[in-house]
């Protein structure tokens, strides 16, 4: 049986306590690797391997830095159908999402920020009459952590440590210990892109050991988490009192308000993707439908028709649009949402049934779920499912969508269809959340800020925002003599 590794300071090694964990195949529920199950010795040693690399990375030019981003993107691109094939096995994705999004985006992060290092410019002022100049210089911090989630993994893993990397940090990464077979292939590709030792280190393990050592050490500057909300606060709580820099991409239940004057076809196919896509385990995905009332009961009967449609089938199969949920707990704790939707007087509109697939009858798949509901205050629309599951509720005015949308903890993103373009500037304007689409749904340019509000988390990845994140800026105030 395969046994990943850590990636410490250039070389893949076991862990000290020779501890392992089991990695499961979501397909079949079967065991198919074992990962380090890694502890604070591991980080330690990271955290050396990075101490020692950083003056040497931190001085490095940016050609330098770009040219070697751009050397892991190439290997990335080369390798894309076997980092698509290991990312659909170890979270239950089908592998055409994989393929088409996942690497290819895992590529495009490294790409933009090879390129955007060589952009990402400081500021001066000049005080005329004081004979006095100020410019910033923006210098990277040292040694970042970054943890990432379970649900886009390469995705999310190369979303924070590109920005590390190009700002001149050493990373000392952990990935999610339920899909930490992308990292380790990274890791590879690292080797051949000629990074040096010890610039980005891997160490796999759980949160509570090795996560919880990286949050805590004194020498980790900043932390870059993505994950939930709970997790994020207990995160904020060990490293504020140790005044880090803190990005935490947290939960979200994200609105879709469905006005009559919308684009219906366009709306209808994009919200059976934004409801379902990678079986509705993205933070992202529009869990909370409002529709307005006058289309309500033919947006009902059509959505409930689309969903039907679904395939749901095993990861590899180019026909499946539903594949398995990421591991067995995770499928228990959705299940149990849905089963307790009659106590909240809420109907099952179609769903909510566990699939067996021939020959992976121990798979983790459930059916696309359809919840109507008759309160927003309900614990359906209150609780991040993740999952396979969306609920629907109708609406009378632009004023009470508002006020449903806003309703809520959460606050990362949300949906708008409508043609009305004022209707678009107000709600926009005044939806609580870090992203509003209008009539699209995931069109993301990577130069855009990215985070939510309220419990969605704190700070804004993307862009030059993760550049300003990863780096201290310092102003310099020069005084001259004039004529």
């Amino acid at each position: 049986m395969q046994r990943i590794k850590n990636y410490i300071n250039g070389k893949f090694q076991e862990p000290k306590a020779d501890n392992w964990l089991d990695n499961y195949n979501p397909s079949n529920g079967e065991v198919y690797s074992k990962i380090p199950n890694s502890d604070e010795k591991d980080i330690e040693e990271a955290v050396i391997a990075a101490k020692k690399a950083f003056p040497a990375w931190s001085n490095s030019t940016l050609e330098d830095r770009s040219q070697v981003l751009h050397k892991i993107a190439d290997g990335i691109e080369k390798r894309l159908v076997e980092l698509a094939e290991a990312e659909s096995k170890d979270n239950g994705k089908p592998l055409s999402l994989a393929l088409t999004v996942d690497i290819p985006r895992a590529m495009s992060n490294f790409r933009f920020y090879a390129n955007a290092l060589t952009q990402f410019s400081s500021e001066a002022h000049e005080s005329v009459g004081k004979n006095t100049i100020n410019f910033t210089l923006r210098k990277p911090l040292g040694i970042v952590g970054c943890i990432s989630p379970w649900n886009l993994p390469l995705y999310l893993f190369s979303w924070k440590i590109a920005p590390a990397l190009a700002a001149g940090n050493c990373v000392v990464a952990k990935p999610s210990e339920v899909t930490p077979m992308t990292a380790f292939l990274l890791g590879e590709i690292c080797q051949e892109a000629g990074l040096p030792e010890g610039v980005l280190n891997i160490v796999h393990g759980l949160g509570a050991n090795c996560g919880q050592a990286i949050v805590e050490h004194p020498q980790v500057k900043a932390i870059s988490f993505t994950g939930g909300t709970k997790t994020g606060e207990h995160i904020a709580r060990t490293a504020a009192p140790m005044f880090k820099k803190l990005s935490l991409e947290l939960g979200g239940k994200n609105p879709n308000l469905i006005f009559a004057d919308c684009n219906y076809e366009k709306m209808l196919k994009t919200t059976v993707k934004s409801s379902f896509a990678n079986q509705g385990q993205i933070c992202l995905c529009g869990s909370r439908i409002f529709v307005e009332e006058k289309i309500y009961e033919k947006f009902k009967e059509d959505f409930v028709a689309e969903v039907k449609k679904l395939k749901i089938g095993i990861p590899s199969d180019a026909k499946t649009d539903i594949g398995a949920l990421v591991s067995k707990e995770h499928l228990e704790k959705v299940k149990k949402y849905i089963d307790e939707a009659p106590s909240q007087d809420a109907k099952i509109l179609c769903g909510g049934n566990l699939v067996e697939i021939k020959n992976h009858e121990k798979g983790y798949y459930l059916e696309p779920t359809v919840i109507e509901v008759k309160s927003n205050h309900c614990k359906l629309n209150q609780e991040e499912i993740f999952g396979p599951v969306v609920t629907i509720m109708p609406f009378k005015t632009e004023n009470q969508a508002l006020e449903f949308a806003n309703d809520v903890r959460y606050g990362l993103s949300s949906t708008i269809w409508t043609s009305n373009i004022d209707r678009a500037m107000r709600l926009s304007n005044s939806i609580e959340a870090g992203i509003v689409w209008v009539n699209t749904w995931l069109n993301r340019d990577l130069r855009t800020p990215f985070g939510g509000a309220k419990d969605s988390g704190v700070g804004r990845e993307g862009g030059f925002e993760a550049l300003k994140f990863f780096t201290e800026p310092k102003n310099v105030c020069i005084s001259y003599e004039a004529y």
